[in-house]
């Protein structure tokens, strides 16, 4: 199962962007984000926020898990 903070910590360190960069652009403490890195699971409307901030589709990730989880 795809741990969904850990995929956004890879995803901000693969831009080379900073927890306080996504800090900022959340309008939320750092304190908030490392809180989101720990979460296995978020609220939808976070997730969507984050993943147009990072131009990354954190949706698709969870979806092909989940295709496989039913395949496997």
């Amino acid at each position: 199962m795809v741990n969904i903070g850990q995929s956004i910590k890879d995803e901000l360190e693969r831009q080379e962007r900073t927890v306080s960069w996504l800090a900022r652009k959340l309008n939320c403490t750092r304190a908030t984000v490392y809180r989101i890195f720990a979460k296995n699971s978020i609220d939808t409307a976070l997730l969507t926020n984050i993943s147009q901030i990072l131009h990354h589709n954190f949706f698709q990730e969870l979806s092909a898990d989940y295709i496989e989880e039913q395949q496997g």
